[in-house]
């Protein structure tokens, strides 16, 4: 940095970054501690989108549909391709462990987020874009390598799960971009849209456990799932691209496998093997290569 200024900037804006994805990774080990109680996915479900679209229905009611640009297939990938994850992801996370989620599911997200916009978009893969997706696909198969099970077993359920959530938020990023969305009014479009269609079907679904489960699950999963992740984060990530840039500021999404495996430790007690690690570094590194993080310059 030139100055103090510089400086001061750029910690403000790594700040905003680390504690979005501090919230990214957060929400996926608080949803597999929730689930160690008497709560199901669904009932987690019905906390986040309920929560976040009571929240930004009159955020919603002032910017609207946004359906001149968006048409009925952008509308649809906003609204699916948003809530879609939280399903996978949750239900994926009775599979198989957190570290494992915080690897595939926001790890691989910007590998499908590529495939998908040089597809509908006409983006081209740079070389740049290349080593870092070669990465990425390398933790995946060590990830896969080292479950130890064959495909179909408890661990691979998961993966494929969490691969799932990982296309249907690709496609929910991609309608955002092809309309020119920004992040609140997508979200809010995605919460509401979500809580109307899913709550009243949760209501005729037997075995759930909202009126059973105690306050203090909760209130937990309610903050963490349905105004920390679905609000606050969007929020703080705005925040950091706009004073980094788009590119530094995608850059911290590279954190999310190993903070993940790093939250899942003390909380939930889950600790990765070494292969884990290895693959959490080989993803978090093609993350950070792939969305254009600052990589040294060497001189002749």
């Amino acid at each position: 940095m030139s100055n103090d200024r510089d400086r001061l900037q750029y910690l403000r804006g790594a700040l905003y970054g680390l504690a979005a994805v501090s919230i990214w990774s957060g929400w996926i080990v608080v949803a597999r501690l929730g689930l160690r109680t008497s709560l199901t996915p669904w009932d987690i479900a019905a906390l986040r989108f309920g929560v976040a679209g009571l929240i930004l229905s009159p955020y919603l009611f002032n910017k609207g549909l946004a359906f001149d640009r968006l048409g009925w297939a952008g509308l649809a990938a906003i609204v699916l391709g948003g809530a879609a994850p939280v399903f996978f992801a949750n239900s994926g996370l009775l599979f198989a462990p957190a570290a494992h989620a915080g690897a595939l599911f926001p790890g691989v997200m910007p590998l499908m987020v590529a495939l998908l916009a040089a597809a509908l978009l006409r983006e081209q893969f740079t070389l740049t874009k290349q080593l870092g997706f070669a990465f990425i696909l390398a933790g995946v198969l060590a990830i896969v390598w080292g479950s130890g099970s064959e495909v179909g077993s408890r661990q691979t359920i998961g993966h494929g799960l969490f691969l799932s959530a990982a296309l249907a938020w690709a496609c929910y990023t991609v309608a955002m971009r092809k309309a020119r969305l920004d992040g609140l009014h997508a979200a809010a479009l995605c919460a509401v849209g979500s809580m109307l269609l899913y709550l009243p079907i949760f209501a005729l679904m037997p075995g759930t456990a909202l009126a059973t489960a105690s306050w203090s699950d909760l209130g937990l999963q309610a903050f963490v799932q349905g105004v920390l992740t679905a609000i606050v984060s969007l929020l703080l990530y705005g925040r950091a691209v706009a004073i980094l840039g788009a590119s530094s500021g995608a850059a911290f999404a590279a954190l999310c496998p190993a903070m993940t495996a790093l939250l899942a430790i003390p909380i939930l007690g889950e600790w990765p093997k070494p292969i884990d690690w290895m693959a959490i570094s080989l993803i978090s590194a093609g993350v950070y290569i792939g969305s254009g993080g600052p990589l040294p310059r060497w001189s002749r």
